[in-house]
């Protein structure tokens, strides 16, 4: 099976210069699977805190280049790069893209990730593995390549997304081999907190619930009560990717309201 290496596109508007001090410590920030949905959100208000923000995406270039002109009305930097994160080639090129453009990367945010919704005993072999290299493995590829540049400057973020139930060790019939990815991401975002924190870098997992326009469970109506927006998810990543979260590290931030609680 061939995969694609990354691939940058979208000339920015303007040089990028670090010189220029005009933005909170110039950091730069790579959302993964950021040209829709939760993912957007999180790239155009981490914006406002970065002087550059890397905005991936698999296949919608359209998209992802729309999301680079949002960010670059904010008067920041910004740059879309395309790459198949299943591929721990395409995940490590990333990296290595967003780096080389930029000069850093600061703030890694692990958003990419599938879902599949069949009965576990249809789930194939093909669906399984297609799984694990989409949820977790593309993050634990992607936090290996960013952890070097961040361990020399002495500061990082990562921040994996999750979702609500992550943390329920119980039967998910519908969605098993999503549950069980997301699961291993929650173990290995605790993993990589414990040694890293020494070197001023944290890892932490946002896991939202029901969020609008996003994917709704089957059955029976639902207390409107019970929905969060995608800004109350961007918000919760904001605040983990800040200074203000120095000391927060290897935690779960449910955003969720009362669902499933």
């Amino acid at each position: 099976m061939a995969f694609r290496p990354a691939r940058v596109i979208m000339e920015p508007a303007f040089e990028f210069d670090f010189s220029r001090g005009d933005a909170v410590n110039d950091r730069i920030a790579l959302v993964t699977g950021s040209s829709r949905g939760i993912g957007l959100e999180i790239a155009v208000l981490l914006a406002e805190d970065m002087d550059g923000v890397a905005v991936h995406f698999k296949e919608n270039e359209k998209a992802a280049a729309e999301v680079v002109t949002e960010i670059e009305k904010k008067g920041k930097s910004a740059k879309a790069f395309s790459a198949d994160l299943t591929s721990e080639q395409g995940a490590r090129d990333l990296i290595r893209d967003v780096e080389t453009h930029f000069g850093r990367l600061d703030v890694l945010v692990n958003n990419f990730g599938p879902i599949i919704v069949k009965p576990w005993q249809e789930l194939t072999t093909a669906d399984w593995e297609g799984m694990y290299r989409s949820v977790f493995l593309s993050a634990a590829w992607g936090i290996a390549g960013v952890l070097p540049g961040m361990r020399e400057r002495g500061w990082g973020r990562i921040i994996n997304i999750g979702y609500n139930r992550v943390e329920q060790l119980t039967a998910f019939s519908k969605i098993t081999a999503y549950a069980v990815a997301k699961t291993a991401l929650l173990i290995l975002t605790r993993s990589a907190a414990v040694p890293e924190i020494k070197n001023g870098i944290t890892v932490n997992m946002v896991s939202p619930g029901l969020i609008e326009g996003g994917m709704m469970p089957a059955g029976g109506k639902i207390d409107p009560a019970y929905f969060g927006k995608k800004a109350d998810v961007a918000e919760a990543v904001r605040f983990l990717a800040s200074d203000k979260a120095a000391h927060i590290t290897g935690t779960n931030l449910i955003v969720a309201g009362a669902w499933k609680l």
